[in-house]
Formats: structure tokens, C-alpha cells, sequence
């Protein structure tokens, strides 16, 4: 082998060999800086542990403080940034004295009930209970217990036994082949409307109110075919009088004629008017017109709300044509649109609903 290349190749392993032992002396080196480090690390650690606590309260007392003492210094200062509306905190009224059910015409009343469920419950018959007094707990007829529980009698309830009752006073129905909620209402002497105003009736096609074989639906108001009512007072259909009319009251008028098909209930807040012939939907009252049209995609389809400047305001939905335009005044009793079944309704009809002071009135308790 050539003289220079051999002590070439000994310079390069003696290269070799330097930086491994280099590396193994750093190695050893920050490794023992390391470990002395996690010592000295692990003191501090257990020290400051076993002295955990002793100054939170003082700390976090002082901290209060010191932001309490901040707040009344800055008060003033930012009290000044909003001017007029410095406020006495004693003079506040008390939630007791500010808020009130009252109104200016103790007559007039909102039956909407507190008891709102959507679904059948199960109540235990109590000692003393009765058919009637169960009835008048819940809030429903006689007939809906006794129809929902296929009671042959008065007399049949017994301590213990468990009735089902429905949300609402009507039948429960499960759907069969071949029913809509047109067939479904028919059969229960009800309408379609109230079975589709319900709101905890569901359907396949909210557009077309389909139906699913096998779901079950409450028919509000509904009465069982070839039924002998136990409830104290028959269902009456009511008619009203011609459009225009003025009531006793002097206040409103009735907004069109035909049968009040559904009346109102904590779901519904207004009655609705039905007649096939479609005649012109009346303003109940003197006052201007603030909605004309179907501005939205909601349920009322083309609708008109009229403000009488009173607290008093008043919507007519599903209108099928609309002669008033927004803020236009209207007479008491002047035409403003035609009856229609736009919007999310079965057939024609007109809604109805009285507002006073953002609180839906039955308008039934008015009109009469």
C-alpha cells in the first residue's frame, strides 16, 4: 500500500475517533447538568408545595380590594360619559309594582290556558275524584276522557285506575289508509283547519298536510260519530252575524260572515271565519293599515294588520285578495280584502286575531 495514502486513512479514524469521544464527554457533561438541575428543580417544587395556601386568602382578599376601591374611584367618571341618565337605584320600582295584569276593561279577558302539553298524560285517580273534577283539572271535556279511556259510565273511574288524558279537549285518531286531514276532520264533526293549527300534530309534507298510516293525530274539538254527549253544554255552530255589523260594545265590528270553524285557544290565537263563497273581509275598527301583503313565508299567507291607535290592533290571514295598501286609514267597517286560504290553511277561510297591548284577546269575548 502506498506510503501516503496509509497515513491518510490513520488520519481519518484518528478524525473518527476524536469527535466520538468528543460527543460522548459532551453528552456526560449535559447530562450531569441536567440531572442536577431536576434536583434543585424538585426542592423548589416541594417547597413551594408544602407552602401552598398560606397567602391565598390574604392574596385574593387584597385583590377584592383593590378592585372594589378601583370601581368607586372610576365611577363618577364613566357616569358622566352618558349624560341624563344617572339613576337613583332607591327609587327603582320594586318587580311587584312595575309589572300588572290588569287592564283598562276588567271584561275583557285572555283564556289561555298555563296547562300546556303535547302529549297524552297519565294521572292516577285520586281519593274524591270525579269525572267532572278531573275534566276541569286538565282542562277538557268530560266526553275527551271518557272517549280517549272508553269509559261506559260516570261511575266507572275507581281509586287508582290511570286515565289518559289528551292535551286538548277533542279524539285522538290513528291514521289509517286512504285518511287526510280533510276525511279525518269530517268523521269527528271538526275542521281541518283546527286539526292542522294544532302544533304538535306532525305531517310528512307540511305543504300538502300528508299523513303517515299509523301516526296518531288530535282532532281538536272533535266529537266521536253517533255520540251521546255526558258534557253538560252541546256544541253549537256559531254563525255570525252579517259583516259590519256593530256589536252591543260599539267598538268592533264583525270583519266578514260565514261559521266560526275554530275558536280561540292557547295554539290559536284568533277564531277563524268560514265560507265557501269568499266574501270581503271588513276592518273591525277605524284605524291604519301597518301590514298588506305576504311579506314573509309565514303561515298567515297574504294577510293585513291594522293599528286603531288605541293599544288595539288587528290581523285578518289568509286573505285571497287585499284592497288596502300599508299605511293607508281605513273606516270602521270598509272592505279591505277577500276572504282566500292562503298561507298554511285547508280551504277558505278568514283568521282573526285581536291584539291589545301585544296580548292576543279571544275575539269571541269581544264581538258577542
Amino acid at each position: 500500500m502506498d506510503p501516503s495514502l496509509e497515513k491518510l486513512i490513520n488520519f481519518l479514524e484518528e478524525v473518527k475517533l476524536f469527535w466520538r469521544e468528543l460527543g460522548a464527554f459532551l453528552y456526560s457533561v449535559t447530562l450531569r447538568h441536567f440531572l442536577r438541575f431536576e434536583y434543585v428543580k424538585r426542592l423548589f417544587v416541594t417547597v413551594l408545595y408544602r407552602q401552598r395556601g398560606k397567602m391565598a386568602r390574604r392574596f385574593v382578599h387584597s385583590g377584592m380590594a383593590s378592585l372594589a376601591a378601583l370601581g368607586v374611584v372610576i365611577a363618577p367618571v364613566v357616569a358622566q360619559e352618558f349624560p341624563g341618565t344617572n339613576i337613583d337605584p332607591w327609587e327603582i320600582p320594586s318587580p311587584s309594582s312595575a309589572v300588572t295584569t290588569a287592564t283598562d276593561d276588567p271584561t275583557i279577558s285572555t283564556s289561555v290556558s298555563e296547562k300546556l302539553r303535547d302529549r297524552i298524560v297519565e294521572y292516577k285517580v285520586q281519593e274524591g275524584d270525579t269525572l267532572s273534577s278531573i275534566a276541569e283539572k286538565f282542562d277538557v271535556s268530560v266526553d275527551t276522557i271518557r272517549w280517549q279511556n272508553d269509559l261506559q259510565s260516570r261511575d266507572q273511574i275507581k281509586l287508582g285506575q290511570t286515565l289518559e288524558i289528551l292535551p286538548v279537549t277533542g279524539v285522538l285518531h290513528k291514521v289509517k289508509k286512504g285518511d287526510t286531514v280533510y276525511s279525518i276532520a269530517k268523521k269527528y264533526d271538526s275542521s281541518a283547519q283546527s286539526v292542522v293549527d294544532f302544533p304538535y300534530n306532525a305531517f310528512v309534507n307540511d305543504e300538502t298536510f300528508e299523513l303517515a298510516i299509523g301516526q296518531v293525530v288530535i282532532v281538536p274539538d272533535g266529537v266521536m260519530p253517533e255520540a251521546v254527549l255526558w258534557s253538560p253544554v252541546a256544541r253549537v255552530k256559531q254563525i255570525t252575524p252579517d259583516a259590519g255589523t256593530v256589536v252591543a260594545s260599539g267598538s268592533f265590528v264583525w270583519p266578514t260572515s260565514g261559521s266560526v270553524s275554530q275558536r280561540f285557544a292557547w295554539y290559536h290565537k284568533g277564531v277563524d271565519i268560514a265560507n265557501r263563497a269568499a266574501p270581503a273581509v271588513l276592518s273591525a275598527d277605524a284605524g291604519t293599515v301597518i301590514v298588506a301583503g305576504w311579506p314573509d313565508n309565514n303561515g298567515y299567507g297574504n294577510r293585513v294588520m291594522i293599528d286603531h291607535k288605541n293599544g288595539y290592533r288587528t290581523l285578518y290571514g289568509h286573505l285571497s285578495k287585499i284592497y288596502v295598501v300599508a299605511g293607508q286609514t281605513v273606516n270602521r267597517g270598509a272592505a279591505i280584502g277577500q276572504m282566500g286560504s292562503t298561507g298554511r290553511s285547508t280551504g277558505t277561510h278568514l283568521h282573526f286575531e285581536i291584539i291589545y297591548n301585544g296580548s292576543y284577546l279571544n275575539p269571541l269575548s269581544i264581538l258577542q
